[in-house]
């Protein structure tokens, strides 16, 4: 299916309305995955043309995403990743997992940014941060469809070399589902329960009797009010 490519227009109206000189774009994968960490990337490009093909990584196939990753990774000024773990997600919600994540892939950029894209609706950085919101920014902003494409193909990276690195972890096939839901994965949960990359506050555990005993609390009613309203901050 044909797609509009990405542009600078967001970036560029950041930089005219706020005179910001440092723009990240910012993205995560791994929210929706039984096991695994979220991963955050955090990308500034400036203003220079991407690569051809450059989208939401959503929109292209593994092997063209493997083929692009290292060569967005030399074309972009700075990007830095930060993950979030299971018992991370776990101990505080998701919300507040996705901004630790951010937070620490920010902090990794050399420099620290004036302003930050945010793919999605809800921004779940927050104040100090000055922060824009884009909807499927993933597809419409160079600097987020950048750190889209990285972020998957490295989270996908650290599930296969954690699929492959024992055999005790073979069954739940995390090399080709990522951690996220699949008939393979759901079988191994059945039959050998869950790992200790795997989310235990998450609801699936409510369809595997031989093993609820193992379900974490769900967090505080004050995170998960939080969670449902996914604002933190400000946006401008």
């Amino acid at each position: 299916m044909p797609y509009e490519p990405p542009t600078h227009t967001v970036e560029r109206s950041l930089r005219a309305t706020t005179g910001a000189r440092t723009v990240a774009g910012v993205d995560e994968v791994g929210r929706g995955a039984w096991a695994g960490p979220v991963t955050v990337c955090a990308a500034v490009t400036g203003l220079r043309r991407p690569p051809e093909g450059l989208t939401d990584s959503k929109l292209l196939t593994p092997r063209r995403r493997a083929e692009l990753a290292p060569v967005l990774e030399g074309w972009v000024a700075a990007h830095a990743l930060g993950h979030a773990s299971p018992q991370e997600i776990d101990d505080l919600g998701m919300t507040a997992a996705l901004r630790l994540a951010a937070v620490r892939a920010l902090e990794g950029l050399p420099v620290r940014p004036d302003a930050v894209i945010l793919d999605g609706k809800h921004d779940y950085l927050g104040a100090p941060w000055k922060v824009r919101t884009v909807i499927k920014g993933d597809q419409s902003c160079i600097v987020v469809a950048a750190a889209s494409v990285i972020a998957k193909v490295h989270r996908d990276r650290m599930m296969a070399e954690l699929g492959g690195g024992s055999a005790e972890y073979t069954d739940f096939a995390f090399a080709a589902n990522a951690g996220y839901p699949s008939p393979v994965h759901r079988a191994a949960l059945e039959e050998r329960g869950p790992t200790p990359h795997h989310r235990l506050s998450w609801s699936y555990l409510d369809a595997l009797p031989r093993w609820q005993h193992l379900k974490k609390a769900r967090i505080s009613a004050e995170a998960a009010a939080l969670e449902s309203g996914g604002q933190l901050g400000f946006e401008f």
